[in-house]
């Protein structure tokens, strides 16, 4: 991107100096950070706010991700286009990175960078670049993309104060609810933004109700922008995502790679993704050794790495699945030229009609012997053809069992002269296709995953019955003979069971399986303890044995010491659902004879249970 303008948020040089209070700013930033390149000394950390709240370990890695990596010989040359004049030029770019908060931690911590490399003659070395780095244990792109649209440039304009007086602003922002929409003010202005569900959410409703809101991280990733020349490949990436399979995605620029990793992530909502993803990596990160370890023959661990240092291609072999994105000559992962691609490759053409894509250069069907030896020369060469000239294109052997959707790519288009209006108009259209193909997908789970209600006749008092077993071998048998359904029918080939093998034995299932099964569970708890609710005791008695009368007492009994039992916090409606269970209890003590009356006194717990209840115990 160009240089971006700053906000006019300055605070008053004869005021007090704006503070934060990190307990306050924790909930949304750990911390915001200013680092130098150094052409002798290498990347410094200029500042930090709040002071020491990050490790020096972790300050390292933040230094070293937060700068284009070497080898990558698309940063040695700055695009000339962007030069403000014979002797300057300016270039910023947004990007973001992330790792784990700690070795062996299922938690993580994402950088938000804003890079700028200013080239000057009158500059030592002829330039210098510095970052703007906002960390958060938070995955809110569409928070901090905006923030640091403002924080950059600021810093630049006023210097390292900005840190603290945005800082100031964020520490009053609310507490941030994941899957809600949010109004956070920054000076004169506010962000208004639609966070995503968070990762781990098992209330997150399922299938999604709104296709407009976000349903996972990273909603408004750039996923049009980022897979323009590959847009017939996107059908293998939802698959190879859906697996968790390991890959490589490489790019001209920090930017470009991120962006891409951000959209394979969104590719596969509202399904959670399980796997490690990594949107900038880089040769110092700790885990890149590990990674480097691995011998030949051996299984790369799943993980999706976004890289830009060429390196790469040699170091991580082992990796199946390559996947080559973004243009040399764009710095951004958004608003890519809209030159012709390589059909070759899967992208777009030359425009047929006006703003529509030209579906007979993508090349479906038709055989073409130019693309045919241009695919088997991609092939030969492997993705070590990158070290010489960057290009689009995808590398693996996976045959994906889903057709490219011809309805979904007619609708597409493609106008450089709306490039942005078309990327987001293109972005909903691909975002609403794949977030209804993978809840199709996911359907067939449906049945261990319902909640039932009391139906009619039955007690709510009852223990609800349990969702049913799933067993893997008996799910595909079943699935096998009913088919996929009408809407997968017609979009994937005859081997489509395959793919839910290959989805079941992968690393996404489980965990989303566990926390759907934990949400259905939870929800039918709810639903049965609403009937116990509303149900009327008096009519119920009415049709039942004296055996069922008695453990109908044993039932409420236990559901009312379940009440009393939990925190208060639990259920805001918790005492007067108290208040109905003892007379529901007092009720049926009523309906007893007289000598299990006797009996059910005799027990202290269950004589204060019913001394408690609104009504005097009479058993004279």
């Amino acid at each position: 991107m160009e240089r971006l303008p700053s906000m006019s948020l300055r605070r008053d040089p004869t005021g007090p100096r704006p503070s934060a209070d990190p307990a306050a700013l924790r909930p949304w930033v750990v911390a915001f950070c200013i680092i130098r390149f150094d052409l002798e000394q290498g990347q410094l950390v200029e500042e930090c706010f709040p002071p020491d709240a990050l490790p020096h370990s972790q300050l390292l890695l933040i230094a070293y991700s937060s700068f284009p990596d070497s080898m990558s010989h698309h940063q040695l040359n700055p695009n000339p286009a962007r030069r403000l004049s014979s002797s300057s030029s300016i270039h910023d770019s947004i990007f973001s990175f992330r790792f784990p908060a700690a070795a062996d931690s299922q938690d993580f911590v994402y950088g938000y960078v804003f890079n700028r490399r200013r080239q000057d003659e009158r500059l030592p070395r002829g330039g210098e670049q510095k970052s703007v780095v906002i960390l958060s244990r938070s995955p809110y792109s569409s928070v901090f993309r905006p923030l640091l649209q403002i924080l950059g440039p600021l810093c630049f304009d006023i210097g390292p104060s900005a840190l603290g007086l945005v800082a100031s602003h964020v520490a009053a922002w609310p507490a941030p609810t994941p899957g809600a929409l949010m109004n956070l003010p920054i000076g004169s202005a506010a962000l208004r933004v639609h966070l995503p569900p968070a990762p781990n959410d098992p209330a997150a409703p399922f299938p999604p109700a709104n296709p407009s809101v976000p349903h996972s991280l990273f909603h408004d990733a750039d996923l049009f922008g980022s897979f323009r020349g590959l847009l017939l490949h996107l059908w293998t990436l939802w698959e190879l995502m859906l697996a968790g399979d390991p890959l490589l995605v490489i790019a001209p620029t920090p930017p470009q790679c991120s962006e891409a990793v951000a959209a394979l992530v969104s590719l596969v909502a509202p399904l959670p993704l399980a796997v490690d993803f990594r949107p900038y990596f880089t040769i110092h990160d700790p885990d890149f050794a590990r990674l480097n370890s691995l011998g030949e023959g051996e299984e790369f661990p799943p993980m999706v790495l976004g890289v830009t240092n060429l390196f790469f291609l040699k170091a991580l072999r082992n990796i199946p699945h390559v996947i080559s994105v973004g243009s040399p000559g764009s710095n951004t992962g958004r608003n890519l030229p809209a030159a012709a691609r390589s059909a070759s490759t899967g992208g777009l053409g030359r425009n047929s009609g006006p703003g529509k894509l030209n579906l007979e250069q993508l090349s479906l069907k038709k055989f073409s012997p130019s693309g045919l030896l241009n695919a088997m020369k991609l092939r030969r060469e492997g993705p070590l053809c990158l070290m010489t000239e960057h290009k689009e294109a995808v590398w693996s052997t996976y045959a994906a069992t889903t057709k490219p959707d011809t309805a979904v790519l007619n609708r597409l288009i493609d106008s450089p002269r709306i490039e942005e209006s078309m990327s987001v108009a293109n972005n909903e259209i691909l975002r609403r296709h794949f977030l209804e193909l993978t809840t199709n997908f996911l359907a067939p789970f449906g049945p261990y995953l319902r909640a039932t209600t009391p139906s009619e006749g039955t007690s709510p008092f009852l223990e609800p019955p349990p969702l049913p077993p799933f067993n893997a071998d008996e799910f595909l048998s079943g699935l096998a003979a009913r088919g996929p359904g009408k809407f997968l029918s017609k979009r994937m080939r005859s081997n489509w069971l395959d793919l839910y093998m290959r989805f079941l034995e992968g690393q996404n299932f489980m965990p989303w399986f566990r926390r759907r099964r934990a949400a259905a569970e939870k929800e039918q708890r709810r639903l049965w303890r609403q009937a116990r609710m509303s149900t009327d005791i008096n009519k119920l008695i009415t049709k039942l044995s004296e055996v069922e009368i008695v453990d109908s007492f044993n039932a409420i009994e236990r559901h009312l010491l379940a009440e009393i039992q939990q925190p208060s916090s639990a259920n805001e409606d918790s005492a007067t659902v108290c208040e109905k269970l003892k007379a529901d209890l007092q009720a049926v003590f009523n309906n007893l004879p007289k000598d299990m009356q006797q009996l059910m006194l005799s027990n202290p717990k269950k004589a204060a249970l019913l001394q408690g209840s609104p009504e005097q115990v009479d058993i004279k």
